[in-house]
């Protein structure tokens, strides 16, 4: 698949299910999980091993001290499982 610029990714959040709340300036999909924010390679990697029955991940907003924030101060932030009832879990933390 092909990345698409676009100006707001707000629509295609709702189009793969992601609450607004979990929001972030990147939505992708991968291997038919969405991937919201600034999420790290090495979660990705884990949810394609694990395989959970889950709609995909979320980083919300831009935490400093994530993939593409490393200049930013470092900051404590979560990594979201999201179901399909749009609720979250923590899958990691950093």
């Amino acid at each position: 698949m092909k990345p698409i610029d676009v100006q707001d990714t707000s629509g295609h959040r709702r189009r793969f299910g992601v609450p607004e709340k979990l929001g972030a300036c990147h939505t992708a999909v991968v291997d038919g999980y969405v991937i919201e924010g600034h999420v790290p390679a090495a979660d990705i990697k884990r949810l394609l091993v694990e395989k959970p029955n889950a709609l995909g991940l979320a980083v919300p907003g831009m935490p400093g001290g994530s993939p593409g924030m490393e200049q930013s101060k470092r900051e404590p932030y979560a990594t979201y499982l999201l179901d399909e009832r749009g609720r979250t879990s923590v899958f990691a933390r950093h």
